[in-house]
């Protein structure tokens, strides 16, 4: 079994840590804060528990006026930056938290700060509350680091801004109006790092979740203006994909409702315990006289606490079937809990789902 993310944070990590921090600030009390840092009640905290106590533990420690305790945080940031370059590292996660619990009254220290801290550890969540108290600021902060030499501080950019960032703070206004955003993700769209158009296209994911003619709208002038617009426009899409959009699916060449596809050897196990997994397998024959594009997915409609449904689409493949040609589909899908999603007992279904169109279904027992 993994070992739980939380315990990355531990005296491996904090101690050398430290010592980059008395390099900058020699009265840095080490001891001190390593004693509150791993108390009594630190092996009970849970991840983001021990995020935000590490950064309260470090505001404690360090001088009292914000501004000079951030320029201490913001020089050992510079530190590892100049020794390793720009990284992507959740370790020190506590560094941006640092600015997202203490440096809200303090925006110019702080903005200032974010563009450094960024570029060793992703400062997305730390921008939430920022956006909130100052929107027109921080959407011109926002616009002007989509085009900064750092690819880090460009992915800021577009991921901090995202109207649906997972685990982030709200931001209602952007998803009610995403008009602020869309001229970061036009100076995106074409960025030299993998990590910033993925970020583009989960920001376009978001996007088309409450406003999908706006997306479709982007993904017809997008497509077909280089490789990167186009893996950027099918990934954004997926969301209206997997909702069967048929203008969605046309934009890729898959026609909702297609005639002559046939699912048939439909095979599944009637139970699955939890932690293990569900195999089932069919065939798709394609009984018309011309090929046929396909893109094959299975919902599987979960029970939940409540007792109510929760439906969760997955892709199998797209593929392309001739006329007259059978296809056999073998897939499992595991039933062992994670953090993000856990598993009830009780009555499930399986949905065979070709272009967004439901041609066969299952009923199946998820036991203990």
């Amino acid at each position: 079994m993994a070992e739980p993310l939380k315990n990355i944070f531990s005296r491996t990590l904090l101690e050398p840590f430290t010592a980059e921090l008395r390099y900058v600030w020699e009265a840095f009390p080490t001891e001190d804060f390593l004693h509150q840092v791993f108390n009594d009640e630190w092996e009970a905290r849970e991840l983001k528990q021990r995020i935000r106590h590490i950064s309260h533990a470090l505001r404690m420690h360090l001088p009292q006026d914000y501004p000079v305790a951030l320029d201490i945080v913001t020089k050992t940031t510079e530190r590892y930056l100049d020794r390793h370059g720009d990284n992507l590292s959740f370790h020190y996660i506590f560094l941006p938290d640092f600015i997202e619990a203490w440096g809200l009254e303090h925006p110019e220290e702080s903005i200032a700060a974010i563009e450094t801290i960024t570029r060793w550890s992703s400062a997305e969540f730390t921008v939430r509350p920022f956006l909130r108290r100052y929107p027109e600021r921080m959407y011109a902060q926002m616009l002007h680091w989509s085009q900064h030499p750092s690819a880090m501080v460009r992915r800021l950019s577009s991921e901090g801004i995202r109207p649906r960032l997972p685990w982030g703070m709200g931001v209602p206004a952007l998803k009610l109006d995403p008009s602020p955003i869309l001229p970061i993700l036009e100076n995106l769209k074409n960025d030299a790092a993998e990590t910033v158009r993925r970020s583009v296209a989960n920001n376009l994911n978001d996007i088309a979740k409450d406003h999908p003619e706006l997306v479709l709208s982007m993904a017809e002038r997008w497509l077909g203006q280089s490789l990167e617009t186009d893996w950027i426009v099918r990934h954004a899409c997926r969301g209206l994909l997997k909702k069967g959009n048929a203008a969605a699916l046309a934009h890729f060449g898959f026609q909702k409702g297609l005639q002559g596809i046939e699912i048939s050897d439909f095979k599944i196990a009637d139970k699955v315990s939890i932690g293990w997994r569900l195999d089932f397998s069919f065939s798709v024959k394609n009984t018309a006289a011309q090929f046929a594009q396909i893109r094959l997915e299975y919902g599987i409609d979960y029970q939940t606490l409540s007792g109510k449904t929760s439906s969760k689409v997955f892709k199998i493949k797209e593929l392309v079937v001739d006329g007259g040609q059978s296809v056999n589909i073998m897939r499992h899908q595991s039933f062992q809990d994670f953090t993000t999603r856990k598993h009830y007992v009780g009555k499930h279904k399986l949905r065979i789902l070709m272009n967004g169109a439901e041609l066969a279904q299952a009923e199946f027992e998820v036991i203990e």
